[in-house]
């Protein structure tokens, strides 16, 4: 049996216009809209589609673990209807704005709780932060090897062949077992649920550990210090179109304005 361990994190939906954000600059936080609803990080759900193909290809059981506060069960009830085993939520007051370092102690202690894994899957970043390094801290403190970017997982023999995604085409790495792989678009996206799958979900158990369930003290918790925040403003011109009798007389008029601008 393989235990595949899926990290997912609950997040505005990045698709929400940007005039549904605000920045407070004295707050020093982005203020979502109450119009914005919740969704799974999107690399998380390429993630997830890593685990369901190899759970279509050996015996496996995936359990997918959620940290946060306010987490939106109905979103995260969507694993379990696309073929998750279990569904874990890390849910606490003190489990919002936390640093990657954090988040990736306790994502590593309720992975010790649950005991037995062989692959633990991340998405390659958040769509709210952007960081980028959950998957990695959490590899380190695990002790465990990790591969980035993965496009393609397969297991031959008892280890892991996979296709890490280059500039320029992928590299073939491979690892034992355990070991953690952090997974972006490159990754197909997650496949659809049926409407009976949805329904079965809902009677499916979850469970929820708070930060004693899990061997946590808030002072082992840490929350970025941000000295500024601000949202850029443009200048000048957002856009220029450029006009001409033909199309050749607009290339050389489009070239003209780019050496003036300095951008050729």
């Amino acid at each position: 049996m393989i235990n595949v361990i899926v990290c997912m994190k609950q997040v505005p939906d990045p698709e929400a216009p940007p005039s549904a954000f605000k920045v407070d600059t004295e707050a020093k936080k982005v203020v979502v809209g109450s119009g914005v609803p919740p969704v799974m990080n999107p690399f998380d759900e390429n993630a997830l589609e890593a685990a369901l193909k190899i759970k279509d290809t050996v015996l496996a059981h995936i359990t997918v673990i959620c940290a946060g506060n306010n987490l939106s069960l109905p979103v995260l009830r969507r694993a379990l209807a696309v073929g998750a085993d279990d569904l874990i939520l890390l849910q606490d007051n003190l489990f919002t704005n936390l640093d990657s370092f954090s988040t990736a102690r306790i994502l590593s202690a309720a992975i010790r709780k649950v005991g037995h894994f062989s692959i633990i899957l991340t998405g390659r970043q958040a769509s709210d932060t952007d960081a980028g390094m959950v998957g990695f801290g959490i590899a380190e403190i695990l002790a465990i090897p990790v591969i980035s970017l993965a496009r393609k997982i397969s297991i031959i023999d008892n280890r892991l062949i996979v296709e890490q995604v280059l500039s320029d085409g992928y590299h073939v790495s491979e690892s034992n077992i355990p070991a953690l792989m952090t997974v972006g678009g490159e990754m197909d996206s997650l496949r659809a649920a049926t409407l009976k799958a949805l329904l079965e979900a809902k009677k499916k158990p979850v469970l929820t550990w708070h930060i004693n369930d899990i061997g946590f003290a808030q002072s082992d918790l840490k929350i970025p210090n941000i000295m500024k925040i601000f949202a850029p403003q443009p200048k000048g011109e957002v856009c220029k179109f450029i006009t001409a009798d033909s199309e050749e007389q607009a290339g050389i008029n489009l070239a003209h304005e780019l050496i003036q601008a300095k951008l050729y």
